[in-house]
C-alpha cells in the first residue's frame, strides 16, 4: 500500500487522507444544510403549467410543439425530453451547441469561449474548422453589440 521505507512520508499521506476526508464531509454537511430556495414563479403559474391545456415551446422560436416531438419543426431545434440522454439522438444537440457558436447568437464571456474551445478539442481534426467560424462569429457578435463603457464609481 504505501511505501514504508520513510516514516514521515507515511505520516504526510494519512494526513493528506484525512484532511481530504474531512474536507469532503464538511462539503456534504453544507450542501446538505443550504437553505431551498424558492420557485422562481408563483403558484399561479406554476398551476398553470400543470395544466392538461399548457403545452410545450420550442426553446429557441417559441413555436407550439406536440407532445411527442423531438425536434422543433420551425426552427430544428432538439425539443424532447430525453434528447440528451439518448446515444444517437443527443449528435443532434451536440451539432445544435456548435451551430450557435459558429453562428448564431452568442454572449461573448470568457467562460464560455473556453467552454467552446475546450469541447470542439474532441472532435480532433475537425477543431480548427470549427475555431476559425467561431472566432469570426465572435468577432460579428462583439462588432453588433459592443461592451457598454466602464462606470466611475463615486
Amino acid at each position: 500500500m504505501f511505501a514504508a521505507s520513510n516514516p514521515d512520508l507515511l505520516i504526510a499521506k494519512t494526513a493528506m487522507v484525512g484532511l481530504a476526508a474531512a474536507f469532503a464531509w464538511r462539503l456534504i454537511v453544507w450542501v446538505r444544510e443550504a437553505p431551498a430556495k424558492a420557485d422562481p414563479w408563483d403558484e399561479e403559474t406554476e398551476n398553470k403549467l400543470s395544466e392538461p391545456e399548457a403545452v410545450q415551446v420550442c426553446h429557441r422560436c417559441f413555436t407550439e410543439q406536440p407532445e411527442n416531438a423531438w425536434f422543433c419543426r420551425h426552427c430544428g431545434s432538439a425539443v424532447g425530453p430525453y434528447n440528451n440522454l439518448m446515444p444517437y439522438v443527443s449528435i443532434f444537440s451536440e451539432g445544435e451547441v456548435f451551430r450557435n457558436g459558429a453562428s448564431g447568437s452568442l454572449r461573448p464571456s470568457p467562460l464560455i469561449v473556453t467552454g467552446y474551445l475546450l469541447l470542439s478539442l474532441s472532435y480532433g481534426f475537425f477543431a480548427p474548422i470549427f475555431w476559425f467560424s467561431f472566432f469570426r462569429n465572435l468577432k460579428r457578435v462583439k462588432e453588433k453589440n459592443p461592451a457598454p463603457p466602464p462606470t466611475e464609481i463615486e
